[in-house]
């Protein structure tokens, strides 16, 4: 297992000018981290080679890898046209994962409103979706880049959801970037959904969340899953994750690769980020 830091947990101190993300990823292997997950958030690479071959040699200068680059994307909302405009401009950002030197990468394919994202409109959805990843992984084998989704964005995240669009496009180098704390999101338990996501993992992103019940309502600073309970972003071993039962999971699955934090509390992001970093070794050391 390589532990590091997708710059998305940095997000906040990028925005507030505190640190740039060649900052980050020096800031990352300075707090023990092993790689970065490159998350353009703060920050673009769109027509930007220079930040590009910056990020890799200021990677190789601390001596940490660059695991992943992760971006968005959403082929559902419109038409034929939009559809093509959509997946050219993927295929480049695949062609920048390439130049990053990465050998995975996490797209986003699909995304509607909360209140559109039940079972009839996935299944409206499905052969677009199967098309978008099918052809965006196809491109990326010339490369030699393993292409994934993630379980977020509500429409597809639920683990069955996952796992049926990644047998649906039947790709050696198609995968799943398991987010073991986003199954909350749609009201799954995240311990019996990474059981059943790690034959499918490229990727794994361990996050935490405070749980209440949607009788409870906690006030201020919570955001609600799909069955409105309540969700407030914790720290890696702080919040309501069974997050030993999960780590032993994943570490008796055989994944021995790379895993990164995703910090998205209230707390300041530089502290919350390196704690949860210190208690995800120490629970993998532990288990």
């Amino acid at each position: 297992m390589k532990i590091g830091v997708s710059t998305y947990s940095l997000a906040r101190a990028i925005n507030a000018g505190e640190m740039d993300v060649l900052g980050a990823i020096q800031w990352i292997a300075d707090n023990g981290g092993q790689h970065v997950e490159i998350v353009p958030i703060g920050y673009t690479l769109d027509d930007n080679p220079a930040l590009v071959d910056a990020i890799v040699n200021k990677a190789a200068e601390v001596g940490i890898d660059i695991s992943n680059y992760a971006i968005g994307a959403n082929f559902v909302n419109g038409d034929e046209a939009h559809f093509a405009n959509e997946l050219e401009r993927v295929k480049k950002q695949v062609d920048i994962a390439n130049r990053l030197g990465v050998k995975r990468m996490r797209h986003d394919v699909a995304g509607r409103p909360v209140a559109e994202t039940g079972t009839a409109q996935f299944e409206a959805d499905f052969a677009t979706i199967v098309r978008a990843c099918a052809e965006i992984a196809d491109y990326a084998s010339q490369y030699g880049i393993v292409t994934s989704i993630e379980n977020h964005g509500f429409f597809v995240q639920a683990t069955e959801r996952v796992h049926r669009i990644i047998e649906a496009v039947n790709r050696p180098n198609f995968r799943h970037t398991v987010d073991i704390g986003n199954f909350l999101c749609v009201d799954e338990n995240p311990v019996s959904a990474v059981k059943k996501s790690m034959p499918y993992a490229s990727m794994v992103h361990f996050k935490d969340f405070y749980v209440r019940p949607s009788y409870r309502n906690p006030g201020d600073g919570w955001f609600t899953s799909t069955a409105g309970n309540y969700l407030r972003g914790a720290v890696v071993g702080q919040g309501d994750i069974d997050m030993y039962e999960v780590v032993r999971i994943v570490k008796a699955s055989g994944y021995d690769s790379y895993v990164s934090i995703e910090f998205e509390g209230r707390e300041e992001c530089k502290w919350g980020t390196k704690t949860a970093m210190d208690n995800a070794i120490r629970i993998w050391n532990e288990v």
